[in-house]
């Protein structure tokens, strides 16, 4: 028999053991076999499958058969529901009622039309509360439903996160069943495991959309301060690819949605799990209202051990948050003495630090804490021998280490984590969907914002542009947009895509429209500050190609100009002279070259890339197209070629040169169907240099192209934008990219890597034919004055071609006097309808002032932050010339224009 004293008074761990001694009589020492009581089955059990997730109320009406425990069903990613009828022995009156239920997959369990809770064997979550005293007036017969996923908690894999997802794995039930569970059996049971261990965010809003009733729940527990809502932004993001946008969008409707839901915006950025973080990061945290810092996945890094737990980290442009990696390298702690030993112990900023966070509960495949995991750390809050243990908020864990900050170390540039480098790569569609979704998102919002500035009738389309943007942030979830994630996500995600390409078209038209685009001639829609000169590719009734002529064109925005002149090409490899008239490809090398590498990762197929790679590199020669010549006019000229892969894979280039066009384009395509297979291109150039420049979100930053020290060592693969620079004085070569985001540059080779081919957790990752572009810029002078970071922009921002007016005049809009300053985003403003958001951004890496001039009648500019809140209580100075700014290095600057 077992007694639990009650204690009322606060006493080490070690004098209530004693008390426990002297108290208990023990039977039976199998605590955890007594856990449970009396038992009683279920009155029924039935259950249906269904390919897809269906909502509740579909579920409750479909028919169910009778489920034995024990019987099979699938396969994987279906979803089986499971109907529970329960009688409750009246005799179990005053008892804790259980509903014991283990099962291989993920599931929640149904009650009152509400989800209540969630059930995994992979872990302790495997019964449910049904009451925790039973009483006469409840209800002894109760009807549950079970919607449980066929598959585990990190997906289907067949026992190796390097192996196919098993598409046929069966799944059952092995325990379902009512049990009275006995308190103080957890109690004692807790209270020795302790002693033994002594003596050794778009989720609100799915939550808000799907199940009204359990958020109206998590509202009136956050009010009562029980439920604390952190993070930030939209969704856990991935810290890398995101365009510099995009993250402002994060952190925009995840600030907007947590003060309009909850009463409150975040104060902090919670990030626990990601793969590498950005060094513009900390501006855009703090430009949105953010000042601390949340995560540990640094903690994962292959080779380097990060050295602080708590410290300041700087961006590139300056701006400090307060971080903290709690040392206990974990998002899911059980709460077990080991847990807190290791946070201590870990600690590498002790003495400078004194307070550290502790994350327990499930935090892989959500469900918070349990029951078990409370009851331990209130065993141990003042125990003699161990740290001090106080539930308490984000907001007091940094009160705290702000006040004791005096000591603390600054990290300054990015944070990038050794480990998942694999993921700049993988999905290559998931990447070319972000790019061109960011894109036209950017246009539809400039022609929106135009349109409604020029007619004043038209309606700027809100709510549209809202839902499509948060399609784009859900597919930056930092296993979507990584390419981490299983097939079926992947199909949702390139269909989300999709659904953005076909609804942005259709405001792009209303935009067009709205600006006065009608007639037949064509006119060019330029969503860039800045004159451009290119070749334009059109199509007549019949479908037939051919260049545009230059007084065919109207000027719509920015000032577009074409101009074209005749220019002569000669192949005898890819080779380029700049207007310096210096060879760009080494002696002896060929530029363009594509290599292959073997690619097995120890670890996580989808995930990883291993240096080991590097020393399987095979480069592609077998021709089965030599180079021939497609086209060649006084505008452009075109050669093709076809290489072979292997008997599966080929790829398939135009190489274009356009007159006026400082880089040369390689349109490529891919057949691929490999296995385990790198594919990256190569460009050995005739520079010197002991850093490359790689674009990041709103600036860039510098890594070394030698591996002096493990820290560049581990670097062998590192992620970009939408361009990375090689450059000695007065000459460089710029590799740019429409839709790639891994990088290599290793002494004066430059690569960029193209698709791989993971088998987990999708087996058809990347299958399939790929169309992307890349092209090769030499330069004279520094990447910042040969306009690398213009003609960037102009290879992913196209001229548009719209209908126009014969008697049309060409009409800029907005432009800025001084190339460093970018004009990244022009909007409505989120809450005044008669107000623009335009935001700019220092791109050299410079202290500049400059004019913004813009043709709009503008009543009154405003400075604002990323929220778009007014700063100042004064508005800025507008001039006849229009409106000065300061800049310093990489700051971004977004001004409020009331109109």
């Amino acid at each position: 028999m077992f007694h639990q004293p009650v204690l009322k008074n606060r006493r080490t761990l070690l004098e209530r053991a004693e008390k426990f001694i002297s108290d208990v009589y023990f039977t039976d020492c199998n605590l955890r076999g007594r856990l449970y009581g009396e038992s009683w089955p279920v009155e029924t059990l039935a259950s249906f499958l269904s390919p897809k997730r269906i909502t509740f109320p579909e579920a409750s009406k479909q028919n169910f058969a009778p489920y034995k425990i024990g019987d099979t069903f699938g396969p994987t990613w279906w979803t089986c529901w499971f109907k529970v009828t329960l009688n409750i022995p009246q005799s179990w009156r005053g008892k804790e009622v259980h509903l014991l239920w283990e099962c291989d997959g993920e599931a929640m369990v149904w009650r009152h039309e509400q989800p209540v809770q969630g059930l995994t064997k992979e872990g302790e979550k495997t019964s449910y509360i049904l009451s925790e005293c039973l009483r006469d007036e409840e209800p002894h017969s109760v009807t549950l439903y079970v919607e449980m996923a066929c598959n585990g908690l990190f997906g289907a894999g067949q026992g190796s996160m390097i192996a196919a997802p098993d598409p046929n794995r069966t799944f059952s039930v092995q325990k379902a069943e009512l049990g009275v569970f006995n308190r103080d059996v957890q109690e004692l049971l807790t209270d020795f495991e302790m002693l033994v261990d002594i003596v050794k965010a778009q989720q609100f809003h799915w939550v808000k959309k799907w199940y009204p009733g359990l958020f109206s729940q998590i509202q009136h527990f956050v009010k009562k301060g029980q439920f604390v809502p952190v993070g930030g932004t939209w969704v856990e993001m991935d810290g890398n690819l995101p365009s510099g946008e995009s993250m402002v969008r994060q952190f925009l409707e995840g600030q907007r949605f947590f003060y309009q839901e909850f009463g409150s915006y975040c104060k902090e950025f919670w990030l626990p799990d990601t793969f590498g973080y950005s060094a513009q990061l900390p501006q855009i945290m703090q430009g949105s209202g953010i000042s601390h810092f949340l995560t540990q996945k640094l903690s994962w890094n292959l080779v380097n051990t990060f050295p602080h737990n708590t410290f300041f980290w700087e961006g590139i442009n300056g701006s400090k948050v307060l971080t903290h990696f709690p040392p206990g390298n974990s998002y899911e702690m059980k709460g077990k003495v080991e847990d807190l030993i290791k946070t201590v112990k870990n600690n590498k900023d002790k003495g400078r630090a004194n307070h550290s966070a502790a994350l327990f509960g499930f935090g892989d495949g959500g469900g918070g804490p349990t029951q078990l995991m409370l009851d331990r750390l209130q065993r141990v809050q003042d125990t003699d021998g161990l740290p001090k243990v106080q539930m308490s908020t984000p907001d007091h864990l940094f009160s705290q280490l702000k006040a004791e900050s005096d000591l603390l170390c600054t990290w300054t540039g990015e944070l990038f984590l050794e480990l998942h480098n694999g993921t700049y790569t993988t999905e290559a569609q998931i990447k070319r969907g972000n790019r061109q979704c960011e894109t036209l998102l950017h246009d539809v919002e400039i022609a929106s914002s135009l349109a409604l500035c020029r007619g004043r009738t038209f309606p700027y389309p809100v709510e549209k542009l809202q839902e499509l943007w948060r399609l784009l942030l859900l597919n930056q979830f930092h296993d979507v947009i990584p390419g981490s994630c299983i097939e079926l996500v992947v199909e949702d995600a390139l269909r989300y895509y999709e659904d953005i390409r076909r609804a942005g078209a259709k405001l792009l038209h209303d935009a067009f429209e709205g600006l006065g685009s009608k007639g037949n001639p064509p006119g060019v829609f330029n969503s860039l500050p800045w004159e451009r000169q290119e070749v334009i590719v059109t199509q007549d009734a019949a479908g037939k190609t051919s260049l545009g002529e230059p007084d065919t064109f109207t000027h719509i925005l920015c000032m577009v100009h074409l101009y074209f002149c005749s220019v002569y090409i000669f192949w005898s490899k890819i080779s380029y002279h700049s207007a310096c008239f210096r060879e760009a490809i080494s002696d002896g090398c060929n530029g363009n070259q594509f290599v292959m590498f073997d690619d097995v990762p120890l670890f996580w197929d989808a995930w990883d890339v291993m240096d080991y790679h590097l020393q399987t590199r095979k480069p592609v020669l077998e021709v089965v197209k030599p180079v021939h010549v497609v086209s060649s006019d006084g505008l452009r000229s075109v050669v093709s070629l076809t290489l072979r892969i292997s008997d599966k894979s080929t790829i398939t280039q135009e190489i274009i040169m356009d007159a006026m066009c400082p880089y040369i384009k390689f349109n490529t395509e891919v057949k691929w169907a490999e296995s385990h297979k790198f594919l990256k291109v190569e460009f050995p150039v005739r520079v010197h240099s002991s850093h490359a420049t790689y674009e990041i979100q709103f600036g860039h930053l510098q890594r070394p192209t030698h591996r002096n020290t493990s820290w560049d060592w581990a670097r062998f693969e590192v992620w970009g934008h939408k361009w990375a620079d090689l450059s000695e004085h007065n000459f460089g070569v710029a590799l740019l990219n429409d839709c790639k985001y891994g990088y290599s540059v290793h002494k004066n080779t430059m690569t960029l890597s193209l698709l791989r081919a993971p088998k987990s957790p999708d087996a058809n990752a990347d299958m399939g034919t790929h169309h992307f572009t890349y092209a090769i810029m030499p330069h004279s002078g520094s990447f910042q004055d040969s306009s690398v970071i213009q003609c960037a922009y102009n290879l992913n921002f196209p001229l548009r071609l719209i209908q126009s007016c014969p008697d049309t005049v060409a009409w800029s809009a907005f432009s800025v006097s001084h190339p460093a300053v970018i004009l990244e985003t022009i909007k409505q403003a989120e809450d005044r309808k008669e107000s623009l958001v335009v935001r700019l951004y220092e791109s050299h890496g410079s202290s500049v002032t400059v004019t913004l001039r813009t043709a709009l009648h503008v009543r009154e500019a405003w400075h604002c932050d990323l929220m778009e809140r007014q700063d100042g209580t004064k508005p800025i100075l507008i001039t006849s010339d229009g409106i000065i700014l300061q800049f310093s290095p990489f700051q971004i600057v977004s001004l409020l224009l009331v109109l």
